[in-house]
């Protein structure tokens, strides 16, 4: 069992465990869908969205975040065989600024920064995780973003920089629990070098939750909240 006495730093995904992205993503992509006429239900959506983020994270050298929603949209357009409505692909790479936080997010951090140091480890832009940190009235310990590093998630820079932040401070890797809700970006890399790991499985949630990777996670811990692995592990 996992134990916060067992840990000097948390470190976070930011997407999908934090903020509550996927709802506002549909919601986007099925107005665009009704308008250009395109016959596709929220789930066709968000999976076209994820196979074509997946993707693009994976160029080199990596684009800022904006751009690889101004390129996912390019692709769900050419997916659904409509032309690109660029007044719509700019509105899609402003969106995280708009993504709103989980009810349990600002709580749940407050109550774990007075035991440990938090982190985030974000497939994000520094501009959108200024943002996204507004809205849960939080200031993280150390923040590594796919900006900061110049690669995505699950690419081992991320975890390999926070790493390095946290022995900074004198924080071993051993004393370090990652938490996230994509099993792909996260939960996969973390067992791969040997970190605790806890898997907020948000229900009706579908992002990360496949493709490369995906099946071969093995959570420490898995809850369906932060609330949840709070009490789990107080």
């Amino acid at each position: 069992m996992l134990r916060l006495s067992d840990f000097d730093a948390v470190t976070f995904d930011v997407y999908g465990t934090l903020i509550d992205w996927e709802p506002s993503i549909v919601a986007f992509l099925t107005e665009w869908a009704r308008k250009a006429g395109v016959k596709a239900d929220g789930e066709e959506l968000i999976m076209a969205f994820d196979r074509a983020r997946a993707e693009i994270q994976k160029e080199r050298p990596a684009h800022l975040y904006p751009e690889v929603l101004r390129r996912c949209f390019d692709r769900i357009s050419a997916e659904f065989g409509v032309p690109v409505d660029a007044g719509q692909r700019e509105a899609f790479s402003r969106t995280p600024h708009e993504w709103p936080a989980y009810s349990d997010a600002s709580e749940g951090l407050k109550t774990l920064q007075v035991r440990a140091k938090i982190g985030a480890l974000s497939n994000i832009d520094n501009a959108s995780l200024s943002s996204s940190c507004a809205k849960m009235d939080i200031r993280f310990d150390i923040v590594v973003t796919a900006e900061r590093v110049g690669a995505y998630k699950p690419a081992q820079e991320h975890f390999d920089t926070a790493i390095a932040d946290l022995d900074a401070l004198g924080i071993p890797r051993s004393r370090i629990l990652h938490v996230g809700q994509s099993l792909r970006a996260d939960i996969t890399p973390a067992n791969k070098l040997g970190l605790k790991n806890a898997w907020i499985n948000r229900p009706q949630r579908l992002l990360g939750l496949s493709g490369e990777g995906a099946a071969e996670a093995r959570p420490d811990l898995t809850v369906e909240s932060l609330a949840e692995l709070l009490d789990a592990i107080a």
